[in-house]
């Protein structure tokens, strides 16, 4: 139509833009595309690989990190959008030698076996403790029922959280 104003351009999802992310009290200034999910910026552009990626879809819980505090499945997050926010992994627990009262006491309640799904497992505990879910073993088991251990660690599991809620509080 003559005349008639030019349309902007449609953005392209191969544009990039700044995203700064902080990552176990660590700044990460990355250049991302829009759609790059926190779990991909975690273990690709930041090199953070504790936490993992399993199903994609957020229902196996090994991706679980902690957003101020708070559980969430990184892989139904866009990177974008948790700007601003404290981020806190599974390599961010520990303090310098000394493991998180949560990591001890999955080791010392060999609470996995292969190993994949801990991570978010450990993650998911300290959340579950901290938000105050850890009062017995069934209030346990409900709230981390959103982690799956495909080795059936379960027990172990619990054990872990129970033991190291007291540490905790």
């Amino acid at each position: 139509m003559p005349g008639a104003a030019e349309a902007e351009p449609v953005t392209s999802v191969t544009d990039t833009a700044p995203v700064s992310l902080k990552v176990n009290g660590t700044a990460h200034k990355l250049e991302l595309e829009p759609r790059v999910t926190l779990l991909d910026a975690l273990r690709e552009r930041i090199g953070l690989t504790g936490t993992k990626k399993g199903c994609d879809r957020g229902e196996c819980g090994a991706c679980t990190v902690l957003v101020d505090g708070r559980r969430i499945k990184s892989c139904l997050t866009l990177a974008v959008m948790q700007q601003g926010r404290e981020i806190t992994t599974v390599e961010g627990l520990a303090r310098g030698d000394a493991l998180h009262p949560m990591q001890a006491a999955f080791i010392r309640n060999d609470g996995f076996q292969c190993g994949f799904c801990t991570p978010g497992q450990i993650m998911s505990a300290v959340a579950c403790v901290n938000e105050g879910h850890a009062g017995s073993d069934d209030e346990i088991r409900e709230w981390m029922s959103g982690n799956i251990c495909r080795c059936s660690c379960y027990p172990n599991i619990v054990a872990s959280v129970r033991q190291a809620a007291k540490e905790m509080t």
